[in-house]
């Protein structure tokens, strides 16, 4: 290792990269990067390390699979043509939502060049995104009907919370609250006549069952069944209960980076979740939320993905990884009755 160049630790270099740890062990898992060794063993990322990561993330970011990145990082350029058509739509999305906030601003000054002075709500709008979605509604047991109000929804929001804070319950009310949205209960099996009946939708859960499997995903009914929900046409906002339901770890991994990839325009989905392959606290990123059901029965509140923030260590301590949860599924809280 040479003396002159900056090696970092994996935790440094990810920071850097704008990944998580855990997605730098997967690339070098599956041979994309290979770091070196210090002389105490430990890994290390240097100049050339460090450019082969972040061209790996950069492919990421395009929405190509790790087995795609691979074929381009090897020079075949197969399965580049989706991805760019994906990010090129991504990108005219973006641009429509900046014209739209040019527009209102433009609107705004000429009212203001007329001597009309623009209402604080305006003026607020323009901070947040075009056709920002809220909600507010009086919370449902296990509360006392307090306000519940949430702003500036993001593509992913996960709900979290120790068993018996209500989570559920607050899924299933923004279900209802929300306009055009749908609950995703927790029982759920592969709708085979659906999609027999409905080619175009069986082509694109074939298309993202294929890019999960290269990226280790393996495939069954509670995978599949979640895909049809995620990829039919139909509901503008998708509540899904305890998401991992069914998956194992690798599979779980990569329905959230396939997830993370539709980019900030896509369909708003509230994720209930207790599992850290699903919530990756290190991976959070400016187009997701996290809401935490106190086990107190406090109002839920949003969370900020970074320690010290209030409340992150709940959010923390709800999460286990997929085998713990694997091994406590269906487990309900019970105390012995007094004697």
């Amino acid at each position: 290792m040479s003396s002159s160049a900056q090696y970092l630790n994996p935790s440094e270099a990810a920071r850097r990269l704008g990944v998580s740890a855990k997605a730098l062990r997967l690339y070098e898992q599956r041979g994309l990067v290979a770091p070196v060794r210090t002389a105490a063993g430990w890994r290390a990322y240097g100049p050339e390390e460090m450019a082969r990561a972040a061209e790996i993330a950069a492919l990421r970011a395009l929405g190509l699979s790790l087995a795609q990145t691979a074929r381009v990082l090897g020079g075949d350029p197969q399965g580049l043509e989706p991805a760019l058509a994906a990010h090129q739509a991504s990108l005219e999305d973006r641009a429509r939502q900046l014209a739209g906030a040019v527009e209102k601003v433009r609107g705004l000054r000429t009212d203001l060049a007329q001597g009309k002075t623009p209402a604080a709500a305006d003026l607020a709008r323009l901070a947040g995104p075009a056709g920002e979605i809220s909600v507010a509604f009086d919370l449902p047991w296990p509360w006392g009907g307090e306000r519940f109000e949430l702003r500036d929804i993001r593509p992913i929001n996960y709900i979290i919370g120790s068993l018996g804070s209500g989570k559920t319950r607050l899924a299933m009310r923004l279900a209802e609250t929300l306009p055009d949205a749908a609950f995703l209960p927790l029982e759920r099996t592969a709708d085979s006549a659906r999609l027999a009946a409905d080619p175009a939708l069986k082509a694109r859960v074939d298309a993202t069952l294929a890019w999960l499997a290269e990226d280790g995903a393996t495939a069954s009914d509670a995978l599949v069944a979640l895909l049809v929900a995620l990829e039919a046409e139909g509901p503008a906002i998708l509540v899904v209960d305890m998401v991992e339901q069914g998956l194992d770890e690798p599979t779980q991994e990569a329905l959230i980076a396939h997830l993370r990839r539709r980019g900030p325009g896509a369909r708003p989905l509230f994720l209930m979740t207790r599992s850290c392959a699903i919530l990756d606290l290190a991976a959070v990123g400016p187009d997701e939320a996290i809401i935490l059901c106190p086990a107190n029965h406090a109002p839920p509140t949003r969370v900020a993905p970074y320690p010290g923030a209030p409340g992150y260590e709940a959010v923390a301590t709800c999460l286990a990884s997929p085998d713990v949860r694997a091994r406590t599924e269906g487990l309900i809280a019970w105390r012995p009755p007094a004697a």
